[in-house]
């Protein structure tokens, strides 16, 4: 597997991860984590447990980008050591991303966000 094929897996995870969080936050915060309406519960939390959430829409929102990305430059035939780099400077900011969000930095999730979104738009000008 290549190492954007990897960085894709991990980026996959993210949300996964941030979900799994939450619901520990939540649990946490409210004392018991609902399963049958999580969503809901979600509208009631604050602090961490609401910054876990929007974190996960978040991650899932930029891994539809990335997987753009990487379809584009697939399809455009990038060398697959070109998109490396920039695909691993994404999986990192992501994961700072989700970090600095649960932290409550916000300075440096938008920087976080914005690095990610440069590897972005990065890897679709490789494909053009």
């Amino acid at each position: 597997m290549t190492t954007a094929l990897w960085c894709l897996m991990i980026t996959a995870l993210i949300p996964t991860v941030l979900a799994g969080t939450g619901g520990y936050l939540r649990h946490k915060e409210l004392g018991k984590a609902d399963n049958k309406n999580p969503r809901a519960q979600y509208a009631q939390s604050t602090g961490a447990a609401s910054r876990a959430y929007a974190a996960q829409q978040n991650a899932w929102e930029a891994l539809i980008l990335f997987s753009a990305a990487l379809l584009a430059a697939s399809i455009s035939g990038v060398a697959q050591e070109k998109i490396a780099v920039v695909s691993m400077v994404f999986v990192a900011a992501r994961v700072l991303h989700g970090v600095f969000y649960l932290a409550d930095r916000d300075a440096l999730r938008s920087l976080s966000y914005f690095v990610a979104l440069g590897s972005v738009i990065c890897i679709f000008i490789m494909g053009a």
